[in-house]
């Protein structure tokens, strides 16, 4: 363990933001984990009772288990059930307004994760700036026959390199990862959105005939 925060250390001053770096992409990673699984999304009880609408009684059922349940499906579906009454157009507009805010719930996190994905790099080049400008210093200062001073520099140079790449692309990876993920949601949530202002449509129909 010793050996290694040594090694890292050798990479100089720019290991520290590059460890920041980890450590916050890290923890959105481990938040969306638990935050984007499907059972917590989809809940499975709201979207059973979504497909089992036929009455108002079925809406008032709906609107009961929507509200024991919370997150961006179930405050969207509530949008729908407590405008009921109203027009379609109008119901439809009330649960894009909704949904807008609840998409940026779901994606909470993931922009900040994408600017740590291209940062982290990009620090690690800088590492590699500040270890070639050591090296051209000891060279123009001791000339080229100084072995071990010119390899702390090139040490410096490639570890930041590395150790940029190493945080970056991990987190790039989870980046495209998770925004598939809340994107796929998204499309789920408007299925079943959708599916409610159809039966809604239906129901209020009925009552005027």
């Amino acid at each position: 363990m010793s050996d290694a925060i040594a090694f890292l250390v050798k990479g100089g001053v720019v290991m520290i933001p590059l460890f920041l770096c980890s450590l916050l992409g890290l923890t959105i990673v481990v938040e969306k984990m638990f935050s984007l699984r499907r059972s917590k999304i989809l809940i499975p009880e709201i979207i059973a009772v979504v497909d089992s609408i036929n009455s108002i009684d079925d809406i008032k059922l709906a609107t009961t288990i929507c509200q024991k349940n919370t997150g961006p499906f179930a405050n969207i579906i509530l949008t729908g059930l407590h405008n009921q009454a109203l027009p379609i157009d109008d119901i439809k507009e009330l649960i894009n307004d909704e949904g807008r805010q609840q998409v940026r719930i779901l994606e909470r996190g993931l922009p900040l994760l994408e600017t740590l994905a291209g940062v982290s790099p990009l620090l690690g080049l800088l590492g590699t700036v500040f270890g070639m400008i050591k090296v051209f210093n000891v060279i123009s200062v001791q000339g080229s026959g100084q072995a071990g001073l010119l390899a702390g520099g090139i040490s410096e140079a490639l570890i930041t390199t590395a150790a940029g790449l190493v945080v970056g692309i991990p987190m790039l990876v989870a980046y495209h990862y998770y925004t598939n993920r809340a994107e796929n949601y998204i499309m789920d949530i408007e299925k079943y959105s959708t599916r409610l202002i159809q039966k809604i449509r239906i129901i209020n129909n009925s009552n005027k005939s």
